[in-house]
């Protein structure tokens, strides 16, 4: 009997352990459902900040590229391609 008791006890306390997990589970679920829209305000306005850095870094190259004209890109495509590693 006394063997019952003890795995009783242990079984007990594992509960008592998942439970207690649980609770801080579903407190860190409640905290990310309120940050949650932040975060996503937050991936809007870096999403359109990368986009104008974006425009103004290819607008000088494009322009470049007009003012070379065409022999870079014939040497462009006269040159091997680059290797990849498998």
């Amino acid at each position: 009997m006394q063997d019952i008791a003890q795995v009783l006890r242990r079984k007990r306390a594992q509960q008592a352990q998942l439970a207690k997990e649980i609770q801080l589970l579903e407190q860190a679920e409640e905290t990310l459902r309120e940050v949650l829209p932040l975060l996503a305000d937050a991936d809007e306005e870096e999403s359109t900040l990368l986009a104008e850095v974006d425009e103004e870094v290819e607008a000088p190259a494009k322009a470049a590229a007009a003012a070379a004209g065409s022999s870079s890109s014939q040497e462009a495509a006269n040159r091997p391609a680059a290797l990849r590693w498998p």
